[in-house]
């Protein structure tokens, strides 16, 4: 367990102060909820909220504190955006007066991490009871005793209805999320969006866990009745929640991971899944989670009935909901699994050449995540309207506080312990890019994510593609033939064989700032012509 330190007097005082509500049962917080307008009730039981002006995270709005103790670990640049300490307890304080200065305040105590030998205790200290509800959704939640012994190792301070002044406050603008791991302490104004809790955390365990030898994850994962685990890494909107809740599999977690010499284990006790057109036919394990104790985000319902219109997007296209592991009926009970022999890499290609599902080597699986490359789709950041390519590290850079180099020796290792199987996995467009082509359709990709798992393309003839030299498997019971090859599928040949051009040589340009990986790495992208 990662314990606490630093002076911290002034959070003390807040939890000591009137109006603070600490560890409100679901039910409680609920009723605040209606009673303080922050949201209403589904025909369901589930609150929804809206989150105004910011529906996404803000990346261009974080920031860690740059002192002793990050000056030589941290990845410094566009990301990780460093900020001074002096400006980090000003900021503090205005936070730490803005909350006393409120009516109330909610706090959860609980925990990130299943695994008890690296969870960090956490408490989160928010402005809005739903916000509350959330952070109680998606961490894991302490049994009796540990509440009563719970010391908190990080403190989140969620204040939206404080607007920073970037010219007295040294913010970018009237956002800020910014983290001192030298106080422990994470601070958040501006935005009701509530990932940006979530995340903040995540970031934090990034930072944190390699210290134990432990490798944090950005992949959902789950586990079959044989004790077999799968890994399904990728970025928002790729498919991680979607594809870990299978039926015939057990869940172990969609979002984040720690993968320690023991194995596999979930950061939180929750869900955040979107819900753009989500229907009890395509997904019926999350439609239906979405019942008392789940929050939706910036979900349409309807005036009359209270029901959810999901394919509503009038708000946002990143419309999501929270809810807790134990509203999936085959979540696993202490989150906990062994070592992978599978792992997915999911991208949402939006130019539509990349196959939709390839067999990886291992300099081939090094080298695609350290690129990272998705199409960042619409809603999950503020300013992104359509689909735009992009290559995050690790499939999950905004979360990543140290040198990609990191967390990639690490996987590299543990594949080779291990020796995991990796697959690349297109659930983007096919058969012609974004505005021409079509979405993949989910079938397609669970048949072939289910053929992985089970080894079904062990004997199956591959073919070599000539641009991005990945191994592709020519048949899959279920899927079309012509969907495999995505060359295939395109009607204008030379339109695809121009767009796999320009794809390619983003991906070359992108892996030149990696100038640390090995030449075998290096080689194991497209083949240059």
């Amino acid at each position: 367990m990662i314990h606490a330190r630093s002076d911290r007097s002034s959070i003390e005082e807040l939890l000591e102060a009137d109006g603070t509500h600490v560890h409100l049962s679901v039910p409680s917080l609920i009723k605040k909820v209606i009673e303080r307008q922050e949201g209403t009730l589904t025909d369901t039981g589930a609150v929804q909220a809206e989150t105004g002006a910011y529906t996404g995270r803000s990346p261009n709005d974080k920031f860690i504190v740059k002192d002793d103790e990050t000056f030589e670990r941290v990845d410094w640049g566009k990301v990780n955006q460093p900020m001074t300490e002096d400006t980090f307890l000003h900021l503090y304080h205005k936070v730490i007066d803005y909350l006393k200065q409120t009516n109330e305040r909610f706090v959860f105590k609980g925990f990130a991490g299943a695994d008890e030998d690296y969870r960090l205790p956490i408490q989160v200290i928010t402005e809005y009871a739903w916000h509350n509800m959330f952070a109680r959704q998606m961490f894991i939640r302490p049994n009796k005793e540990e509440e009563t012994h719970h010391e908190a190792a990080f403190t989140v301070l969620s204040a939206p209805g404080l607007k920073a002044d970037p010219e007295t406050d040294g913010t970018n603008s009237e956002v800020f999320v910014t983290v001192s791991f030298k106080h422990r302490i994470v601070l958040i104004g501006g935005t009701q969006y509530a990932g940006e809790i979530k995340k903040s955390i995540f970031s934090v365990m990034n930072y944190l866990l390699p210290k134990e030898g432990v490798l944090p994850m950005h992949c959902s994962a789950n586990v079959n009745e044989n004790g077999e685990t799968a890994l399904f890494f990728g970025l928002s909107g790729t498919g991680k929640t979607t594809l870990s809740a299978d039926p015939k599999r057990f869940l172990i977690g969609d979002d984040e991971h720690g993968w320690s010499d023991k194995g596999v284990f979930n950061m939180e006790g929750g869900c955040y899944a979107k819900t753009k057109d989500l229907s009890e036919e395509s997904e019926p394990d999350i439609y239906r989670a979405v019942r008392f104790g789940a929050v939706l985000e910036n979900v349409i319902l309807d005036a009359r009935t209270g029901r959810p219109d999901y394919a509503d997007t009038s708000l946002t296209e990143n419309t999501r909901v929270a809810y807790p592991l134990d509203h999936i009926d085959n979540a696993l009970k202490d989150s906990k699994a062994g070592h992978p022999e599978t792992i997915i890499f999911l991208t949402a290609d939006a130019t539509g050449v990349l196959p939709p599902i390839s067999k990886l080597t291992k300099a081939q699986a090094m080298y695609h995540f350290l690129s990272g490359y998705t199409s960042k789709l619409a809603g999950t950041e503020r300013g992104v309207t359509s689909p735009q390519a992009t290559f995050s590290s690790c499939f999950g850079a905004p979360f990543l506080p140290l040198p990609p180099s990191v967390y990639a020796k690490m996987l590299g290792q543990k594949i080779d312990e291990n020796e995991t199987e990796v697959f690349l996995v297109n659930t983007g467009w096919s058969g012609g890019a974004y505005g021409t082509g079509k979405r993949m359709k989910l079938s397609y990709t669970r048949r072939m994510v289910e053929a992985a798992l089970n080894g079904e393309f062990t004997e199956t003839e591959t073919y070599q593609d000539p641009v991005f030299g990945l191994n592709i498997p020519t048949s899959c019971q279920g899927v079309p033939e012509d969907v495999l090859v995505p060359r295939n599928a395109w009607e204008d040949k030379d339109a695809y064989d121009k767009q796999a051009k320009e794809l390619a040589d983003q991906f070359h340009e992108n892996f030149k700032k990696f100038t640390y990986a090995d030449e075998t790495i290096a080689k194991a992208g497209p083949i240059k012509h």
